[in-house]
């Protein structure tokens, strides 16, 4: 007997091993969530051919399903849809972890009229199985006006089979993310850290001198750190720069970027932001360590800081250029007065 070697004679074999050799492919060849899903979708497209197909992800937070993927008649208003867990058949679903196969819906009391009341559409039959991993359902793939006449126990596997290869790449991906975000996160305090803050403003270099807009920086370095681990120990120091570094990112603009350089040091990232709107980013960190009591471990905190400030491109080219003016600002304050800032081409300000 000869096997088939080739995708084409795969096809011609039996379309299920096609499509799966083809995700399957996918899978091992990429770690990128999105094109993974993609093919998945394509391939579910084609061979079933509902009306419309999708996949709902669970958001465990809110205990809900929204629409991350939706193709077909009705998809353009699924996007703002979200079920909650437990409502209408894909919400059943991602409750019990279990396939549903309903070819009239009108017959199942598990139905929610809701989305077509939202679409417009008339859902007829539906096909749900779980993407579960770990015995958790990441999401539910959904297939809507399948013609239920050609649906056997073959397309009913190869949708189980195709949901598992979805269930993977979620997997994969978030471990990858995980990942991703050890190497650039600082243990202690949830910043990002040293090796991130160097990609990151070479990113920005690279996106100002693009679009011709300023970026600046702020270098903290906080006053007299060194008496709080010899006075209270260095678990209440640790915990100390957590609660400092939770302060400065809770004051920052969304596309603004915290990081721990090091030590007792910090170096905040805006983006698209001039000298002077960074002066006043400055003065109001400076303002609230000056006003915040820390109340670690029994015993109340007050922490300064000596800050100094840098914008490219006027103050430099590069991005290690741009850290080396930040710090020695810093240093012109560190060296003098302490708890106040500098800035680069202008010096010591109020």
């Amino acid at each position: 007997m000869t096997l088939p070697q080739q995708p084409s004679e795969l096809s011609q074999a039996k379309p299920e091993l096609a499509i799966l050799h083809d995700v399957a492919k996918a899978l091992t060849s990429s770690l990128n969530l999105d094109s993974v899903l993609q093919t998945i979708m394509e391939k579910v497209a084609a061979y079933f051919r509902p009306d419309t197909w999708s996949l709902l992800m669970t958001d465990d937070e809110h205990q809900e399903l929204y629409f991350a993927i939706a193709v077909g008649d009705a998809s353009d208003s699924l996007k703002s849809i979200r079920l909650r867990i437990g409502e209408g058949i894909a919400g059943w679903v991602a409750k019990h972890g279990e396939p549903v196969v309903v070819p009239d819906v009108m017959k199942d009391e598990r139905f929610s009229s809701r989305v077509d009341q939202v679409t417009k559409c008339k859902t007829k039959s539906i096909l749900c199985v779980p993407l579960a991993s770990k015995s958790r359902v990441l999401g539910v793939i959904q297939l809507i006006n399948v013609n239920m006449s050609r649906f056997g126990i073959d397309q009913f596997m190869l949708l189980q089979a195709l949901a598992d290869y979805a269930a993977i790449a979620i997997d994969n991906a978030r471990a990858v993310e995980k990942i991703q975000e050890l190497t650039i996160t600082d243990d202690c305090t949830g910043l990002y850290n040293a090796r991130h803050l160097t990609n990151s403003i070479e990113s920005e270099v690279y996106r100002s001198n693009r679009f011709g807009y300023e970026f600046s920086i702020l270098f903290l370095d906080l006053d007299y750190f060194k008496l709080v681990n010899d006075n209270f120990g260095h678990l209440i120091g640790s915990r100390l720069l957590f609660e400092i570094g939770s302060t400065i990112r809770s004051n920052l603009r969304l596309i603004d970027y915290a990081f721990r350089y090091g030590g007792d040091e910090f170096v905040v990232l805006l983006p698209q932001t001039g000298k002077m709107s960074a002066l006043i980013v400055a003065r109001r960190l400076r303002d609230i360590l000056r006003n915040t009591t820390f109340h670690i471990g029994g015993y109340d905190l007050n922490i300064r800081a000596s800050m100094g400030v840098a914008s490219f491109p006027e103050d430099a080219r590069n991005a290690h250029d741009l850290i080396r003016q930040a710090d020695e600002m810093m240093y012109t304050i560190k060296n003098t007065t302490r708890d106040a800032i500098a800035v680069c081409g202008i010096g010591a300000t109020i």
